[in-house]
């Protein structure tokens, strides 16, 4: 359906590099298409060649050919595609534009010119495959990020195009409804509906893929079946392989396996499991917390998202806060630094009330860096928003803002807009300008979501200095190795509420506690069980 010839493109205005060089490509429906590679690789570019918003919508040079149903994508507009390709972006509210859950659901049928009985029940199948029945009468601008990323989901199934393209789907969901819309998936797939990923995560992706697509600036490097790709050192690419893929290869294994859970089933009585150690982390020694609450409570359109919050962040130390979507991860979050207020409780910096204290008091000591980079940008070059807040804030220390650039590999972005970036490089900038005052404490909601290999062990580097020397991390996130990998203290979060707290490896074990929370242990976690299990 999708044909695509010796395409190159150019964004204007923009850098003068391509962004897509000689790329050519065949897509076809009843087909799932893995497109991977790292940050900046031209994969969310790609994309937007499939539903004509290049080159209809961004603007720039592009040669060769693509072809819907052997119509150049010049020839038509976006609207024309709208029913035969559909895209589910990065930044989920950028597309929504609807006062309840329920009318972004239907708007597209609506545009379609379905009739009632056949709306109401494709937003019954989409609600109900997606757990979406509860908000459907709320605004979905006061949802969690990750239930964001759920409405726009439906909205696009509930269109059945004959190719749905999503970029980066599976970056803000945990466990449960990873698991949910690879089901969807696969059943949209055995309908012959065409399915296009873009993603760094390839433990979700890879079981599924029938094809892999591998992009290094700008070209497509690798093109083949599962079996075929990871023959090759993906690594250099800026990819993870999962573990089941790493195991594979250590044992000797015939099959290449893609899912531990699989690679266990099917080989459990022969395997010898390796020992993975549980990575280590420093302990907080000072005794001092540098961030309390007592009987933090919130609402929002008279919901209640935050009950009866109590807990302790110390100095010198790295703490996750885990849950599932709609948990109140964020919302908790914004309290910290002073974006919401609490309607009940109060909350503590090194001892000092700061409750009701404004963003702007408590920025000089808290940085944080949100699901949405682009929500806290307002300077047009990268070089003034990495240092912009240092200098208001007396903090700026040259070598220090250096250090950054190169760890973050911004040195070539420096003089373009962060607004014209990649979703991968707008977060490296962002990153870059919270540490650029060195705070005492950081917070970092979804940090690896649409990151490579690359960043998230650069961004790992810095978490570990900034906690040598005595600073307060906390990280929100659905990725649980990387939480595993950095925090050695969990609080698990469901309904508003902290369920429980203590190490990750001890948290993971309590699979009651993982089912209330919406959760699915590491890999690594599930090997180390295997392991105990056959000793």
């Amino acid at each position: 359906m999708i044909h695509i010839k010796q395409l190159d493109f150019t964004y204007i205005p923009g850098p003068p590099d391509k962004v897509l060089q000689q790329v050519c490509l065949n897509i076809v429906p009843g087909q799932y298409v893995l497109i991977c590679g790292r940050s900046g690789s031209g994969k969310s570019s790609l994309c937007r060649t499939f539903n004509g918003l290049i080159p209809h919508f961004h603007t720039g040079q592009m040669e060769g050919m693509i072809t819907i149903d052997e119509q150049p994508t010049s020839d038509l507009t976006v609207e024309e595609l709208f029913d035969k390709v559909a895209m589910v972006f990065q930044n989920p509210e950028a597309q929504l534009f609807n006062p309840t859950v329920l009318r972004e659901l239907a708007f597209g049928l609506e545009s379609l010119g379905l009739e009632t009985e056949q709306i109401r029940q494709r937003i019954d199948w989409v609600a109900r495959e997606l757990g979406l029945e509860n908000l459907l009468a709320i605004n979905p601008h006061q949802l969690s990020g990750g239930q964001q990323q759920l409405v726009i989901l439906g909205a696009m199934l509930a269109l059945k195009p004959r190719i749905l393209i999503l970029d980066e789907p599976f970056a803000n969901l945990d466990g449960k409804h990873i698991a949910a819309v690879r089901k969807i998936m696969q059943r949209l797939k055995a309908a012959g509906i065409g399915i296009v990923v873009c993603e760094h995560r390839l433990r979700p992706t890879l079981p599924d893929a029938d094809r892999v697509v591998v992009m290094d600036r700008g070209r497509i490097v690798l093109d083949g079946p599962p079996a075929q790709v990871l023959q090759a050192d993906l690594e250099k690419y800026g990819l993870q392989v999962p573990l089941a893929v790493k195991l594979s290869r250590k044992m000797g294994l015939k099959t290449i396996y893609t899912d531990l859970k699989q690679l266990i089933e099917a080989e459990g009585k022969n395997l010898k499991p390796s020992r993975v150690s549980a990575a280590r982390h420093s302990k907080a020694v000072s005794g001092r917390m540098i961030l309390t609450t007592d009987h933090l409570g919130a609402e929002i359109g008279g919901r209640v998202i935050l009950d009866d919050i109590n807990l302790e962040i110390p100095a010198g130390a790295c703490t996750a806060i885990v849950g599932a979507n709609g948990a109140g991860k964020t919302t908790l979050l914004r309290h910290f630094n002073g974006l919401a207020k609490p309607i009940q409780g109060r909350f503590f910096l090194d001892g000092t009330d700061v409750t009701g204290t404004r963003a702007s008091i408590l920025a000089r000591r808290v940085g944080t860096v949100f699901q949405n980079p682009a929500d806290q940008f307002f300077k047009l070059k990268v070089r003034d928003e990495i240092s912009v807040g240092a200098r208001l804030l007396g903090s700026l220390d040259s070598d220090w803002l250096d250090l950054l650039v190169k760890r973050f590999k911004l040195d070539k972005l420096m003089d373009r807009s962060p607004f014209r970036l990649s979703a991968g490089e707008k977060k490296r900038v962002a990153f870059a300008a919270a540490l650029a005052s060195k705070p005492e404490l950081l917070i970092l909601d979804e940090p690896t979501a649409g990151q490579d290999a690359d960043f998230k062990s650069a961004l790992g580097h810095t978490v570990k200095t900034l906690v040598n020397e005595g600073r307060a991390v906390i990280i929100v996130t659905h990725d649980l190795d990387f939480a595993q990998e950095l925090a050695g203290n969990w609080m698990v979060m469901a309904a508003g509420r902290i369920l429980a707290q203590g190490q990750p490896q001890d948290l993971m074990a309590d699979r009651e506690l993982m089912d209330r929370a919406g959760l699915e242990p590491t890999e690594g976690n599930i090997w180390l069980r295997h392991g105990r299990e056959r000793s």
